[in-house]
């Protein structure tokens, strides 16, 4: 009896965890769309490394494709920014390290762009 239950409670939850069907034409789009962000963000962290885009004006108004990108990542390019201080900056303003750009509530994106600012001037 406890086999057919836990046998059904698996085949339940193996169901609930597959991602629905998609058609060949919607795989291809999404791979299309996610290429895109991919390269938009590659872009995003040169300008970033290269001084052409500074940190808290992207985070103040992200773009569209910066919303799923983790501000951890965002950290890491910009120039003198390492592992050690973009973790000491999030743990500052309490943001997880896997937060994303678009999760940040308006005091974590005001306090990090606060921060942000003052030691980048």
């Amino acid at each position: 009896m406890l086999a057919a239950v836990a046998s059904a409670t698996e085949k339940n939850s193996l169901a609930a965890a597959e991602a629905p069907e998609r058609s060949k034409v919607q795989r291809m789009e999404a791979l299309e769309r996610a290429n895109e962000i991919r390269s938009q963000r590659a872009k995003l962290k040169r300008d970033l490394r290269a001084g052409k885009a500074t940190i808290d004006r992207l985070l103040e108004s992200p773009p569209e494709y910066l919303e799923t990108a983790k501000v951890f990542d965002l950290l890491l390019a910009v120039p003198k920014f390492g592992r050690v201080k973009a973790n000491k900056i999030l743990q500052q303003v309490r943001i997880s390290p896997s937060k994303t750009v678009g999760g940040l509530s308006d005091r974590q994106r005001g306090e990090l762009v606060q921060l942000l600012r003052s030691r980048t001037r």
